[in-house]
C-alpha cells in the first residue's frame, strides 16, 4: 500500500527545540519523529512511501535514503514554493497512480491502527476517509462534525468554546481515493480543510470519519513536544526507542523463577491491588519484605507485582501439584475480585 508523508513545513514555532533541523527530525526517544512514522506505516502494511519536502530536504533524504534499512521504499518530491497540504499531494500524482493513498503529517506523533483506516475507507467506498480522535479540550485543533452514519458534514477550524459542537478532532491523516486526488488543482496551492474538502462536500462526495483508538499529538509547539515526550516515557504513546536511548536506561529486573504453579493476574494499578491483598492477609501472618509471602502446612504462596508488565505474579510451591494449582487459582480469583 502507498502513503505520503507531508514534511515540508518550516516548523518556526518549534525552533527552540529543533534549532535549524526540520521539524520531522525532532528527537523522540532517541529517533527522529518521522522515523517513528515510517515504522508505524511499515507495521500497518504501507511499504511504498513518498515524502514531500521543502525546508532542509537534504537532511531528511540523507537520513532515510531509499528506505531499505527501514523496510520500505522511499520516494521524494521537493517543492520550490509552498503548495499547501492538498497541493503537496497533487504533486505526487505520478507516485499515486490510480490507487487509494494514505496521507499523514511528518510532525505529528501517533500510534493509530492505520490499516484499519484503509479497511474502513474501502468498505465505505468513500471519496476521502479521515482519522478522527476524541479530545476533551479541542480548542487548538480543527474539528469534524459527523452524522449518525459517521460521514463528515462540516469542518470547524480551531473554534473558541461557544463554537465547540463536537469533541472529534481532525488529525490530518486521510485516505484519498483517485477521484479525490483528481479534484486537486494541477497548479498552485491548495489546502485540504479550506479548499478541497468543501469542494468535495459541495459535489455531494462522501467524506467518511473514523474514530481511531490510540495516541495522536501535533508537536507544533514546545509545550506540545515536551508533553508528547513525557507521554512516550509514560507509555501512553507506543514507540520503539532508539538504540542510544535504550542503552541509557536502567536494565530491567529479571523475574525470579518459581517452582510449582505460577499464574499472572492482569491489573491497571499493581500497587493499589497489592494494598487490598495486604489488608486481607495481614492477620494471617503474611510477610511483606518481598511482596506478600504466606506459608502454611505444605505450601508457600508468594504474590508480587510483575517487574515487566501491569500484572501481579502469583506463585505457589507445594509437593502436591494439584493442591498448588488449586491454591494458585484461588489466589488469582481473589485478586481479580478485589478489582471490581
Amino acid at each position: 500500500m502507498k502513503a505520503i508523508i507531508l514534511a515540508g513545513g518550516l516548523g518556526t514555532r518549534l525552533r527552540s527545540v529543533t534549532g535549524e533541523h526540520p521539524k520531522p527530525m525532532a528527537d523522540l526517544l532517541g529517533r527522529p519523529l518521522m522515523e517513528h512514522i515510517v515504522q508505524l506505516l511499515r507495521e500497518n502494511g504501507f511499504d511504498e512511501i513518498c515524502c514531500t519536502l521543502r525546508y532542509r530536504a537534504g537532511e531528511i533524504m540523507a537520513h532515510f535514503g531509499d528506505g531499505a534499512r527501514f523496510g520500505v521504499n522511499m520516494h521524494y518530491r521537493i517543492e520550490t514554493l509552498p503548495l499547501g497540504t492538498a497541493g503537496s499531494v497533487g504533486g505526487c500524482r505520478d507516485f499515486i497512480g490510480e490507487e487509494d493513498v494514505l496521507v499523514i503529517s511528518g510532525d505529528a506523533a501517533c500510534d493509530f491502527p492505520l490499516a484499519r483506516l484503509m479497511d474502513e475507507h474501502r468498505a465505505r467506498r468513500a471519496c476521502v476517509t479521515a482519522a478522527l480522535c476524541r479530545e476533551s479540550l479541542p480548542l487548538r485543533y480543527g474539528l469534524a462534525v459527523t452524522d449518525g452514519e459517521g460521514d463528515i458534514r462540516a469542518f470547524i477550524e480551531k473554534p473558541d468554546w461557544p463554537h465547540v459542537v463536537t469533541d472529534l478532532v481532525n488529525t490530518g491523516i486521510y485516505v484519498l481515493s483517485p477521484r479525490a486526488v483528481a479534484a486537486i488543482p494541477a497548479e498552485g496551492p491548495c489546502d485540504f480543510g479550506k479548499e478541497l474538502f468543501p469542494l468535495l462536500l459541495a459535489r455531494g462526495e462522501r467524506l467518511a470519519g473514523v474514530t481511531l483508538e490510540g495516541y495522536w499529538c501535533d508537536i507544533g509547539t514546545p509545550q506540545a513536544y515536551y508533553r508528547c515526550c513525557a507521554d512516550a516515557l509514560d507509555g501512553k504513546l507506543r514507540l520503539t526507542p532508539g538504540e542510544a536511548f535504550r542503552i541509557a536506561q536502567a536494565p530491567e529486573e529479571e523475574e525470579a523463577p518459581e517452582e510449582g504453579c505460577c499464574l499472572s493476574c492482569g491489573c491497571e494499578d499493581r500497587a493499589r491491588l497489592m494494598g487490598a491483598l495486604s489488608e486481607l492477609l495481614l492477620d494471617m501472618g503474611a510477610s511483606f519484605d518481598d511482596g506478600l509471602r504466606l506459608e502454611g502446612k505444605g505450601y508457600r504462596l508468594h504474590t508480587s507485582p510483575s517487574a515487566k508488565s501491569s500484572a501481579l505474579r502469583i506463585a505457589v510451591q507445594s509437593e502436591d501439584a494439584e493442591f498448588a494449582r488449586a491454591l494458585c487459582l484461588s489466589a488469582k480469583e481473589l485478586a481479580e475480585a478485589l478489582q471490581l
